[in-house]
């Protein structure tokens, strides 16, 4: 398995953490029903929330880049690169949301999507 196809399966599951995040550790969560309970959350559970859907519109387009590169046969250690910069990029993404720093998750935000762009440039 390379780099870059570790990443992704961790970028696979960066949603799941960040939706435990939500869930953690509250005594009243409705497991029936956990959209509309995590709906009606505030402050860190709500941006972990949305940190988790965020997640997951960013994943497909590195799937995709990630697997275009692989078919592709682009050089393998600057995929790898970008790959481990994009899945650190959404890690901080994810604590920035949680932690209520907007302007860095935006920062953060950037690289990661600059890292996808940077892929393709690979190919």
């Amino acid at each position: 398995m390379t780099i870059a196809f570790a990443c992704v399966l961790i970028a696979g599951l960066l949603p799941i953490v960040a939706a435990g995040i939500a869930k953690s550790g509250f005594k009243n969560f409705d497991n029936s029903n956990p959209r509309q309970w995590l709906a009606q959350q505030t402050g860190f559970r709500a941006r972990a929330n949305a940190a988790q859907a965020n997640t997951f519109e960013s994943i497909p387009f590195f799937f995709a880049a990630i697997a275009i590169a692989a078919i592709a046969q682009a050089p393998q250690d600057r995929i790898d690169l970008l790959a481990v910069i994009y899945v650190l990029a959404r890690i901080a993404f994810i604590v920035c949301y949680v932690a209520d720093w907007p302007k860095l998750r935006t920062a953060v935000w950037t690289i990661a999507l600059a890292a996808i762009i940077a892929i393709f440039f690979q190919i």
